[in-house]
Protein backbone atom coordinates (compact mmCIF):
# COMPACT_ATOMS: atom_id res chain seq x y z
CA UNK A 1 0.00 0.00 0.00
CA UNK A 2 2.82 2.39 0.94
CA UNK A 3 4.59 1.64 -2.35
CA UNK A 4 1.45 2.41 -4.36
CA UNK A 5 0.95 5.67 -2.49
CA UNK A 6 4.57 6.69 -3.04
CA UNK A 7 4.45 5.82 -6.75
CA UNK A 8 1.30 7.91 -7.23
CA UNK A 9 2.72 10.85 -5.26
CA UNK A 10 5.95 10.77 -7.26
CA UNK A 11 3.88 10.70 -10.47
CA UNK A 12 1.98 13.81 -9.36
CA UNK A 13 5.28 15.46 -8.44
CA UNK A 14 6.74 14.63 -11.85
CA UNK A 15 3.70 16.09 -13.61
CA UNK A 16 4.15 19.30 -11.59
CA UNK A 17 7.78 19.51 -12.71
CA UNK A 18 6.75 19.04 -16.34
CA UNK A 19 4.17 21.82 -15.95
CA UNK A 20 6.83 23.98 -14.31
CA UNK A 21 9.16 23.52 -17.26
CA UNK A 22 6.34 24.37 -19.63
CA UNK A 23 5.56 27.51 -17.63
CA UNK A 24 9.18 28.64 -17.57
CA UNK A 25 9.31 28.56 -21.37
CA UNK A 26 7.73 32.02 -21.47
CA UNK A 27 8.09 35.13 -19.28
CA UNK A 28 4.30 35.46 -19.28
CA UNK A 29 3.80 32.09 -17.56
CA UNK A 30 7.08 31.91 -15.61
CA UNK A 31 5.46 32.82 -12.28
CA UNK A 32 2.91 30.01 -12.42
CA UNK A 33 5.70 27.70 -13.59
CA UNK A 34 7.64 28.44 -10.42
CA UNK A 35 4.54 27.72 -8.34
CA UNK A 36 4.18 24.31 -10.02
CA UNK A 37 7.86 23.62 -9.28
CA UNK A 38 7.45 24.47 -5.59
CA UNK A 39 4.36 22.27 -5.28
CA UNK A 40 6.09 19.39 -7.04
CA UNK A 41 9.14 19.66 -4.80
CA UNK A 42 7.03 19.76 -1.62
CA UNK A 43 5.19 16.61 -2.72
CA UNK A 44 8.48 14.85 -3.59
CA UNK A 45 10.10 15.76 -0.26
CA UNK A 46 7.02 14.80 1.73
CA UNK A 47 6.74 11.46 -0.05
CA UNK A 48 10.41 10.66 0.54
CA UNK A 49 10.22 11.55 4.23
CA UNK A 50 7.13 9.36 4.68
CA UNK A 51 9.03 6.23 3.59
CA UNK A 52 9.30 3.66 6.45
CA UNK A 53 13.10 3.39 6.09
CA UNK A 54 13.59 7.08 6.86
CA UNK A 55 14.39 7.32 10.57
CA UNK A 56 16.82 10.21 11.15
CA UNK A 57 14.26 13.01 11.03
CA UNK A 58 16.24 15.25 13.39
CA UNK A 59 19.34 15.09 11.17
CA UNK A 60 17.25 15.76 8.08
CA UNK A 61 15.50 18.68 9.76
CA UNK A 62 18.80 20.24 10.81
CA UNK A 63 20.12 19.92 7.24
CA UNK A 64 16.97 21.45 5.79
CA UNK A 65 17.08 24.37 8.23
CA UNK A 66 20.75 25.07 7.49
CA UNK A 67 20.26 24.81 3.73
CA UNK A 68 17.04 26.81 3.83
CA UNK A 69 18.63 29.57 5.88
CA UNK A 70 21.60 29.83 3.53
CA UNK A 71 19.32 29.82 0.49
CA UNK A 72 17.10 32.54 1.96
CA UNK A 73 20.03 34.81 2.77
CA UNK A 74 21.53 34.31 -0.70
CA UNK A 75 18.19 34.97 -2.42
CA UNK A 76 17.65 38.19 -0.48
CA UNK A 77 21.15 39.55 -0.96
CA UNK A 78 22.08 38.41 -4.47
CA UNK A 79 22.27 41.08 -7.16
CA UNK A 80 20.79 40.43 -10.59
CA UNK A 81 24.25 40.85 -12.12
CA UNK A 82 25.51 37.94 -10.01
CA UNK A 83 22.83 35.45 -11.07
CA UNK A 84 25.07 33.62 -13.57
CA UNK A 85 27.74 32.80 -11.00
CA UNK A 86 25.01 31.91 -8.48
CA UNK A 87 23.56 29.41 -10.95
CA UNK A 88 27.05 27.98 -11.52
CA UNK A 89 27.53 27.61 -7.76
CA UNK A 90 24.17 25.84 -7.39
CA UNK A 91 25.11 23.45 -10.20
CA UNK A 92 28.29 22.56 -8.30
CA UNK A 93 26.24 21.63 -5.23
CA UNK A 94 23.99 19.34 -7.29
CA UNK A 95 27.06 17.60 -8.67
CA UNK A 96 28.64 17.20 -5.24
CA UNK A 97 25.38 15.81 -3.84
CA UNK A 98 25.42 13.14 -6.56
CA UNK A 99 28.96 12.16 -5.52
CA UNK A 100 27.95 11.90 -1.85
CA UNK A 101 24.90 9.77 -2.63
CA UNK A 102 27.00 7.46 -4.79
CA UNK A 103 29.53 7.06 -1.96
CA UNK A 104 26.75 6.30 0.53
CA UNK A 105 25.25 3.71 -1.82
CA UNK A 106 28.66 2.10 -2.38
CA UNK A 107 29.46 1.71 1.33
CA UNK A 108 25.90 0.98 2.54
CA UNK A 109 24.27 -0.80 -0.41
CA UNK A 110 21.85 -2.73 1.81
CA UNK A 111 20.17 0.56 2.73
CA UNK A 112 19.29 0.99 -0.95
CA UNK A 113 18.39 -2.66 -1.63
CA UNK A 114 21.16 -3.05 -4.21
CA UNK A 115 23.17 -5.78 -2.42
CA UNK A 116 25.81 -5.79 0.28
CA UNK A 117 29.26 -4.23 0.42
CA UNK A 118 31.52 -6.20 -1.92
CA UNK A 119 28.58 -7.83 -3.67
CA UNK A 120 26.58 -5.02 -5.31
CA UNK A 121 24.47 -5.63 -8.38
CA UNK A 122 26.47 -4.80 -11.53
CA UNK A 123 23.68 -2.64 -12.94
CA UNK A 124 23.66 -0.60 -9.72
CA UNK A 125 27.43 -0.17 -9.85
CA UNK A 126 27.19 1.13 -13.40
CA UNK A 127 24.37 3.52 -12.45
CA UNK A 128 26.18 4.94 -9.42
CA UNK A 129 29.44 5.22 -11.40
CA UNK A 130 27.75 7.23 -14.15
CA UNK A 131 25.96 9.45 -11.61
CA UNK A 132 29.15 10.00 -9.61
CA UNK A 133 31.22 10.70 -12.74
CA UNK A 134 28.83 13.28 -14.15
CA UNK A 135 28.35 14.76 -10.67
CA UNK A 136 32.09 15.16 -10.08
CA UNK A 137 32.58 16.72 -13.54
CA UNK A 138 29.69 19.09 -12.84
CA UNK A 139 31.14 20.06 -9.45
CA UNK A 140 34.64 21.05 -10.54
CA UNK A 141 33.47 22.44 -13.88
CA UNK A 142 30.96 24.66 -12.11
CA UNK A 143 33.61 25.84 -9.65
CA UNK A 144 35.78 27.02 -12.56
CA UNK A 145 32.78 28.68 -14.23
CA UNK A 146 31.92 30.44 -10.96
CA UNK A 147 35.51 31.64 -10.50
CA UNK A 148 35.66 33.05 -14.04
CA UNK A 149 32.29 34.77 -13.80
CA UNK A 150 33.04 36.18 -10.34
CA UNK A 151 36.41 37.52 -11.50
CA UNK A 152 38.36 35.30 -9.10
CA UNK A 153 40.35 34.04 -12.07
CA UNK A 154 40.95 35.32 -15.59
CA UNK A 155 38.20 34.77 -18.13
CA UNK A 156 40.87 33.97 -20.72
CA UNK A 157 41.05 30.35 -21.92
CA UNK A 158 43.78 28.17 -20.43
CA UNK A 159 45.10 25.89 -23.15
CA UNK A 160 48.10 23.69 -23.90
CA UNK A 161 49.26 21.56 -26.80
CA UNK A 162 47.44 18.25 -27.10
CA UNK A 163 44.70 19.29 -24.71
CA UNK A 164 41.91 17.43 -26.49
CA UNK A 165 44.02 14.28 -26.69
CA UNK A 166 44.69 14.44 -22.95
CA UNK A 167 40.99 14.98 -22.22
CA UNK A 168 40.13 12.02 -24.44
CA UNK A 169 42.69 9.84 -22.66
CA UNK A 170 41.34 10.78 -19.21
CA UNK A 171 37.81 10.00 -20.39
CA UNK A 172 38.88 6.55 -21.61
CA UNK A 173 40.69 5.87 -18.32
CA UNK A 174 37.51 6.73 -16.40
CA UNK A 175 35.57 4.20 -18.49
CA UNK A 176 38.27 1.60 -17.85
CA UNK A 177 38.19 2.21 -14.09
CA UNK A 178 34.38 1.85 -14.10
CA UNK A 179 34.85 -1.60 -15.68
CA UNK A 180 37.46 -2.40 -13.00
CA UNK A 181 35.03 -1.33 -10.27
CA UNK A 182 32.34 -3.63 -11.64
CA UNK A 183 34.72 -6.60 -11.61
CA UNK A 184 36.58 -5.99 -8.34
CA UNK A 185 33.97 -4.03 -6.33
CA UNK A 186 36.77 -2.52 -4.25
CA UNK A 187 37.02 1.01 -2.89
CA UNK A 188 40.18 1.95 -4.82
CA UNK A 189 38.61 2.09 -8.32
CA UNK A 190 35.54 3.83 -6.90
CA UNK A 191 37.60 6.72 -5.55
CA UNK A 192 39.78 6.73 -8.66
CA UNK A 193 36.60 7.38 -10.66
CA UNK A 194 35.76 10.33 -8.40
CA UNK A 195 39.29 11.82 -8.52
CA UNK A 196 39.64 11.44 -12.29
CA UNK A 197 36.18 12.94 -12.83
CA UNK A 198 37.05 15.93 -10.64
CA UNK A 199 40.16 16.41 -12.79
CA UNK A 200 38.18 16.00 -16.00
CA UNK A 201 35.73 18.72 -14.89
CA UNK A 202 38.60 21.16 -14.43
CA UNK A 203 40.15 20.30 -17.77
CA UNK A 204 37.04 20.70 -19.93
CA UNK A 205 36.09 24.13 -18.51
CA UNK A 206 39.54 25.75 -18.14
CA UNK A 207 40.02 26.09 -21.94
CA UNK A 208 36.72 27.92 -22.36
CA UNK A 209 36.93 31.69 -22.73
CA UNK A 210 34.64 34.24 -21.14
CA UNK A 211 32.68 34.88 -24.32
CA UNK A 212 31.40 31.30 -24.24
CA UNK A 213 30.25 31.37 -20.61
CA UNK A 214 26.49 31.53 -21.43
CA UNK A 215 26.80 28.16 -23.17
CA UNK A 216 28.87 26.79 -20.29
CA UNK A 217 26.10 27.66 -17.82
CA UNK A 218 23.56 25.88 -20.01
CA UNK A 219 25.83 22.86 -20.47
CA UNK A 220 26.51 22.50 -16.73
CA UNK A 221 22.79 22.76 -16.09
CA UNK A 222 22.32 19.74 -18.36
CA UNK A 223 25.15 17.85 -16.65
CA UNK A 224 23.65 18.43 -13.20
CA UNK A 225 20.34 17.01 -14.42
CA UNK A 226 21.91 13.85 -15.80
CA UNK A 227 23.88 13.42 -12.55
CA UNK A 228 20.64 13.55 -10.58
CA UNK A 229 19.01 11.15 -13.03
CA UNK A 230 21.81 8.61 -12.67
CA UNK A 231 21.62 8.73 -8.88
CA UNK A 232 17.83 8.41 -9.15
CA UNK A 233 18.33 4.96 -10.66
CA UNK A 234 20.65 4.02 -7.82
CA UNK A 235 18.05 5.12 -5.26
CA UNK A 236 15.14 3.67 -7.29
CA UNK A 237 13.49 7.07 -6.94
CA UNK A 238 11.10 7.79 -9.86
CA UNK A 239 10.78 11.51 -9.05
CA UNK A 240 14.56 11.98 -9.11
CA UNK A 241 14.85 10.07 -12.37
CA UNK A 242 12.13 12.10 -14.09
CA UNK A 243 13.31 15.43 -12.68
CA UNK A 244 16.93 14.74 -13.59
CA UNK A 245 15.95 13.70 -17.10
CA UNK A 246 13.84 16.86 -17.51
CA UNK A 247 16.69 19.11 -16.37
CA UNK A 248 19.27 17.19 -18.39
CA UNK A 249 17.29 17.13 -21.64
CA UNK A 250 16.04 20.71 -21.38
CA UNK A 251 19.58 21.89 -20.59
CA UNK A 252 20.89 19.98 -23.61
CA UNK A 253 18.25 21.55 -25.85
CA UNK A 254 19.06 24.99 -24.49
CA UNK A 255 22.77 24.33 -25.07
CA UNK A 256 21.98 23.46 -28.68
CA UNK A 257 20.02 26.69 -29.10
CA UNK A 258 22.85 28.67 -27.54
CA UNK A 259 25.38 26.96 -29.82
CA UNK A 260 23.39 28.07 -32.85
CA UNK A 261 23.35 31.57 -31.39
CA UNK A 262 27.15 31.56 -31.12
CA UNK A 263 28.00 29.45 -34.18
CA UNK A 264 29.57 26.75 -32.01
CA UNK A 265 29.65 23.00 -32.49
CA UNK A 266 27.29 21.19 -30.11
CA UNK A 267 29.66 18.20 -29.93
CA UNK A 268 32.54 20.54 -29.04
CA UNK A 269 30.46 21.97 -26.22
CA UNK A 270 29.83 18.53 -24.76
CA UNK A 271 33.52 17.63 -24.97
CA UNK A 272 34.68 21.00 -23.59
CA UNK A 273 37.31 23.43 -24.75
CA UNK A 274 35.25 24.88 -27.61
CA UNK A 275 36.50 28.20 -28.90
CA UNK A 276 39.45 28.10 -26.55
CA UNK A 277 42.19 28.14 -29.14
CA UNK A 278 41.11 31.44 -30.69
CA UNK A 279 39.49 33.40 -27.91
CA UNK A 280 41.37 36.40 -26.63
CA UNK A 281 41.42 37.77 -23.10
CA UNK A 282 39.20 40.74 -22.49
CA UNK A 283 40.72 44.18 -22.74
CA UNK A 284 43.41 43.41 -25.32
CA UNK A 285 41.81 45.15 -28.29
CA UNK A 286 43.72 47.95 -30.01
CA UNK A 287 42.03 51.06 -31.41
CA UNK A 288 44.88 52.49 -33.49
CA UNK A 289 44.02 55.81 -35.16
CA UNK A 290 40.30 55.07 -35.40
CA UNK A 291 37.99 57.88 -34.40
CA UNK A 292 34.57 57.87 -32.81
CA UNK A 293 31.72 60.38 -32.67
CA UNK A 294 30.94 61.10 -29.00
CA UNK A 295 27.58 62.51 -27.96
CA UNK A 296 25.66 63.73 -24.95
CA UNK A 297 22.33 62.92 -23.34
CA UNK A 298 20.84 65.99 -25.04
CA UNK A 299 22.04 64.76 -28.44
CA UNK A 300 20.52 61.32 -27.86
CA UNK A 301 17.26 62.82 -26.59
CA UNK A 302 16.93 65.03 -29.68
CA UNK A 303 17.65 62.17 -32.09
CA UNK A 304 15.21 59.74 -30.48
CA UNK A 305 12.45 62.28 -29.94
CA UNK A 306 12.51 62.99 -33.69
CA UNK A 307 12.54 59.30 -34.64
CA UNK A 308 9.61 57.20 -35.74
CA UNK A 309 10.91 53.92 -34.34
CA UNK A 310 13.53 52.87 -31.79
CA UNK A 311 14.91 49.40 -31.09
CA UNK A 312 16.62 49.00 -27.71
CA UNK A 313 19.41 46.40 -27.46
CA UNK A 314 20.25 45.59 -23.81
CA UNK A 315 23.45 43.83 -22.75
CA UNK A 316 25.55 43.03 -19.72
CA UNK A 317 26.43 46.72 -19.27
CA UNK A 318 22.76 47.36 -18.47
CA UNK A 319 22.86 44.62 -15.86
CA UNK A 320 26.03 45.96 -14.22
CA UNK A 321 24.60 49.49 -14.01
CA UNK A 322 21.15 48.23 -12.91
CA UNK A 323 19.75 50.51 -15.59
CA UNK A 324 16.65 48.50 -16.54
CA UNK A 325 14.21 50.73 -14.62
CA UNK A 326 15.67 53.96 -16.01
CA UNK A 327 15.61 52.38 -19.47
CA UNK A 328 11.93 51.50 -19.17
CA UNK A 329 11.18 55.06 -18.02
CA UNK A 330 12.96 56.36 -21.11
CA UNK A 331 10.96 53.99 -23.32
CA UNK A 332 7.71 55.15 -21.68
CA UNK A 333 8.54 58.77 -22.53
CA UNK A 334 9.24 57.81 -26.14
CA UNK A 335 6.00 55.86 -26.43
CA UNK A 336 4.08 58.83 -25.01
CA UNK A 337 5.46 60.83 -27.96
CA UNK A 338 4.03 58.25 -30.38
CA UNK A 339 7.38 56.61 -31.12
CA UNK A 340 7.40 52.85 -31.72
CA UNK A 341 9.68 51.18 -29.16
CA UNK A 342 10.81 47.55 -29.12
CA UNK A 343 13.54 45.53 -27.40
CA UNK A 344 15.89 43.13 -29.21
CA UNK A 345 17.40 40.25 -27.21
CA UNK A 346 20.35 38.22 -28.46
CA UNK A 347 20.35 34.55 -27.27
CA UNK A 348 23.66 35.04 -25.45
CA UNK A 349 23.27 38.62 -24.22
CA UNK A 350 24.48 38.83 -20.63
CA UNK A 351 26.21 35.99 -18.82
CA UNK A 352 23.51 33.31 -18.96
CA UNK A 353 20.49 32.37 -21.09
CA UNK A 354 17.52 34.65 -20.42
CA UNK A 355 19.55 37.12 -18.35
CA UNK A 356 18.23 40.18 -20.20
CA UNK A 357 14.66 38.87 -20.24
CA UNK A 358 14.71 38.56 -16.45
CA UNK A 359 16.06 42.08 -15.99
CA UNK A 360 13.45 43.60 -18.33
CA UNK A 361 10.67 41.65 -16.64
CA UNK A 362 11.89 42.98 -13.29
CA UNK A 363 11.40 46.50 -14.69
CA UNK A 364 7.87 45.58 -15.88
CA UNK A 365 8.70 45.94 -19.57
CA UNK A 366 5.68 44.59 -21.51
CA UNK A 367 6.38 41.11 -22.83
CA UNK A 368 4.95 41.94 -26.26
CA UNK A 369 7.66 44.57 -26.77
CA UNK A 370 10.52 42.09 -26.30
CA UNK A 371 11.71 40.16 -29.36
CA UNK A 372 14.37 37.54 -29.99
CA UNK A 373 17.08 37.94 -32.65
CA UNK A 374 15.29 35.91 -35.33
CA UNK A 375 12.07 37.87 -34.85
CA UNK A 376 13.45 41.39 -35.09
CA UNK A 377 16.80 41.31 -36.90
CA UNK A 378 15.33 42.16 -40.32
CA UNK A 379 13.66 45.27 -38.86
CA UNK A 380 16.88 47.15 -38.07
CA UNK A 381 17.26 48.28 -41.68
CA UNK A 382 13.92 50.14 -41.46
CA UNK A 383 14.49 51.49 -37.93
CA UNK A 384 15.46 55.09 -37.27
CA UNK A 385 17.46 54.50 -34.08
CA UNK A 386 19.12 51.47 -32.47
CA UNK A 387 19.77 52.23 -28.81
CA UNK A 388 22.51 49.85 -27.60
CA UNK A 389 23.01 49.77 -23.85
CA UNK A 390 26.08 47.76 -22.89
CA UNK A 391 25.70 45.02 -25.53
CA UNK A 392 29.14 44.62 -27.10
CA UNK A 393 30.02 41.30 -28.73
CA UNK A 394 26.45 40.54 -29.86
CA UNK A 395 26.42 43.72 -32.00
CA UNK A 396 29.96 43.49 -33.41
CA UNK A 397 29.99 43.45 -37.25
CA UNK A 398 33.33 41.59 -37.12
CA UNK A 399 31.28 38.43 -36.62
CA UNK A 400 30.24 38.84 -40.27
CA UNK A 401 33.32 40.42 -41.82
CA UNK A 402 36.50 39.16 -40.09
CA UNK A 403 37.26 35.42 -40.54
CA UNK A 404 40.14 35.71 -38.04
CA UNK A 405 37.87 36.94 -35.26
CA UNK A 406 36.98 34.46 -32.48
CA UNK A 407 33.32 35.49 -32.86
CA UNK A 408 33.29 35.05 -36.66
CA UNK A 409 30.13 33.29 -37.80
CA UNK A 410 28.18 34.12 -34.65
CA UNK A 411 24.75 35.55 -35.54
CA UNK A 412 24.59 39.15 -34.31
CA UNK A 413 21.96 41.85 -34.03
CA UNK A 414 22.30 43.94 -37.20
CA UNK A 415 22.14 47.28 -35.40
CA UNK A 416 24.60 48.88 -37.85
CA UNK A 417 21.85 48.84 -40.49
CA UNK A 418 19.75 51.32 -38.49
CA UNK A 419 19.64 54.97 -39.42
CA UNK A 420 21.50 55.96 -36.24
CA UNK A 421 23.16 53.83 -33.57
CA UNK A 422 23.34 55.28 -30.05
CA UNK A 423 25.81 53.19 -28.05
CA UNK A 424 26.09 53.62 -24.27
CA UNK A 425 29.43 52.43 -22.90
CA UNK A 426 31.87 53.61 -20.26
CA UNK A 427 34.85 53.37 -22.64
CA UNK A 428 36.07 51.81 -25.87
CA UNK A 429 37.23 48.67 -24.07
CA UNK A 430 36.48 45.34 -25.70
CA UNK A 431 33.69 43.00 -24.64
CA UNK A 432 34.02 39.65 -22.89
CA UNK A 433 35.36 38.07 -26.10
CA UNK A 434 38.30 40.50 -26.11
CA UNK A 435 37.43 41.81 -29.59
CA UNK A 436 37.38 45.46 -30.64
CA UNK A 437 33.91 46.44 -31.85
CA UNK A 438 33.88 47.90 -35.37
CA UNK A 439 30.50 49.44 -34.64
CA UNK A 440 32.11 52.12 -32.45
CA UNK A 441 33.77 53.71 -35.47
CA UNK A 442 30.91 53.62 -37.97
CA UNK A 443 29.72 56.94 -39.41
CA UNK A 444 26.17 56.36 -38.17
CA UNK A 445 27.25 55.52 -34.59
CA UNK A 446 27.23 58.03 -31.72
CA UNK A 447 29.04 56.89 -28.57
CA UNK A 448 27.52 57.92 -25.23
CA UNK A 449 30.34 57.50 -22.73
CA UNK A 450 28.74 57.21 -19.29
CA UNK A 451 27.25 54.93 -16.70
CA UNK A 452 24.22 53.34 -18.38
CA UNK A 453 21.75 54.20 -15.63
CA UNK A 454 22.92 57.81 -15.33
CA UNK A 455 22.81 58.27 -19.11
CA UNK A 456 19.24 56.94 -19.37
CA UNK A 457 18.13 59.22 -16.53
CA UNK A 458 19.78 62.22 -18.19
CA UNK A 459 18.15 61.38 -21.53
CA UNK A 460 14.74 61.29 -19.84
CA UNK A 461 15.40 64.65 -18.22
CA UNK A 462 16.55 66.11 -21.54
CA UNK A 463 13.44 64.85 -23.36
CA UNK A 464 11.15 66.25 -20.69
CA UNK A 465 12.87 69.64 -20.99
CA UNK A 466 12.39 69.83 -24.77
Amino acid sequence: MQENYSAFAYLVSSVCFIMALRGLSSPVTARIGNIYAVIGMLIAIGTTLSAPQVLSFSTILVGMLIGGAIGTVVALRIQMTALPQLVAAFHSLVGLAAVFVAAAAFYQPEAYNIGVYGDIAIASLVEMSIGATIGAITFTGSIIAFAKLQGLMSGAPVTFTGQHAVNGFVGLVIIGVIVLLCTSQSAFPFWMIIILSFLFGFMIILPIGGADMPVVISMLNSYSGWAACGIGFTLSNPALIVTGALVGSSGAILSYVMCKGMNRSFISVILGGFGGESAAPAGTAAHGDKTVRPGSAEDAAFIMKNAGSVIIVPGYGMAVAQAQHALREMADVLKAEGIKVRYAIHPVAGRMPGHMNVLLAEANVPYDEVFELDEINRDFASTDVAFVIGANDVTNPAAKTDPSSPIYGMPILDVEESGTVLFIKRSLSSGYAGVDNELFYRDNTMMLFADAKAMCENIVKAMNDM
